[in-house]
């Protein structure tokens, strides 16, 4: 056979027992899945920032990270909910290099994920204490959220896994808002069918178990550019993207709590990591513009950590990203301070 069996992977049961969530972050928790999910439905006008690394790679720089954005979150929380990406999975586009922390909790050594496990629950965890803020991750694998549904606020379905009908499954039966992306191609059609297939009631088989869902209504599109067929980027946060979007959900009148996240970076920026302040701030133009753009864009996702740009593994740097470049702390906190004042 091709396929060598190394060892039998904990349950989730067995890891949530070794790294549990105490009453009190369980009461946060329960308190920003309440903020945030009304942003979605509408009874809030408050705007999301998902924010944070590109891959979560190293707990100490993260939780720092974390709590620097904090203190940031208490002078605009009467109109940004910041929402840290603690993204611990990650999707690669032809398969190679680092996976994120679940693959390899040390990026330096060979994947380990009974240790990988350990480490995402124990780095979310320590990060909701220090900083009181419940984070993001990406379902690179449909059996991951079974490990982390106590303790994620929100969900994103990448761009190679949106088409992917486990993924879709599992996302009928979480509770807190998952995301949809546009696929690489750019198919509206293929995110909106995810859309219907995330807030749908489905029969199906996880984890050795039987299941059934409710479907999860806050479920959502997530904008983040996409290749043209020379595998040129082309992005699609301007005006008549969003726009285009709004109509889009016209045609599709069964989905509930029509909404969109816009990703300031990938193919929307050409992972030219410097133009994602300039991003945002025309995405905040465009809701400005129109009552229909501002009534469907509820957040934007931003790349950011402690130093600008990015290194390879083994780099060095604390804080600076061994995936995509990101926006480094400073240029990332006068950008949260100016979205408040435009907002």
């Amino acid at each position: 056979m091709s396929l060598h069996y190394i060892f039998e992977v904990p349950s989730a049961d067995e890891i949530k027992d070794l790294f549990p969530m105490s009453d009190e972050l369980i009461r946060i928790k329960e308190e920003r899945d309440a903020e945030i999910a009304k942003v979605f439905t509408g009874e809030s006008n408050k705007f999301l920032a998902i924010i944070g690394p590109c891959s979560a790679d190293n707990e100490e720089a993260v939780v720092d990270y974390t709590t620097r954005l904090a203190k940031v979150s208490e002078k605009i929380k009467d109109k940004i909910i910041l929402i840290p990406r603690i993204y611990t999975n990650k999707p690669r586009t032809n398969g190679s290099g680092y996976k994120g922390m679940l693959h390899q909790p040390n990026p330096e050594e060979k994947p380990n994920f009974i240790e990988g496990l350990k480490a995402i629950r124990k780095m979310h965890i320590d990060s909701i204490k220090e900083s009181g803020l419940t984070a993001a991750d990406e379902m690179l694998y449909s059996d991951n959220w079974n490990y982390m549904s106590d303790i994620l606020s929100y969900v994103a379905i990448g761009a190679r896994s949106v088409e992917n009908q486990s993924h879709r499954l599992i996302a009928s039966g979480i509770d807190v808002p998952v995301g949809m992306k546009n696929p690489t191609s750019g198919d509206y059609t293929v995110m909106m069918n995810s859309c219907i297939a995330g807030q749908s009631k489905h029969t199906f088989m996880t984890a050795g178990w039987e299941v059934k869902s409710d479907g999860n209504p806050l479920t959502h599109c997530i904008l983040r550019g996409s290749l043209n067929k020379y595998g040129v980027s082309a992005p699609n946060y301007h005006y008549e993207d969003l726009i285009r979007l709004y109509e889009t959900y016209q045609e599709f009148p069964t989905l509930k709590n029509p909404a969109v996240i816009v990703d300031a970076n990938h193919n929307n920026s050409g992972k030219q990591w410097d133009q994602q302040p300039r991003i945002v701030k025309e995405i905040l133009h465009s809701m400005r513009h129109s009552d229909d753009v501002a009534g469907l864009v509820k957040g934007v996702m931003i790349e950011s950590y402690i130093e600008d740009g990015n290194q390879p593994v083994g780099g060095g740097c604390y804080g600076k990203s061994i995936t995509d470049p990101c926006l480094g702390w400073e240029k990332s906190e006068r950008l949260l301070l100016e979205m408040a004042e435009l907002l």
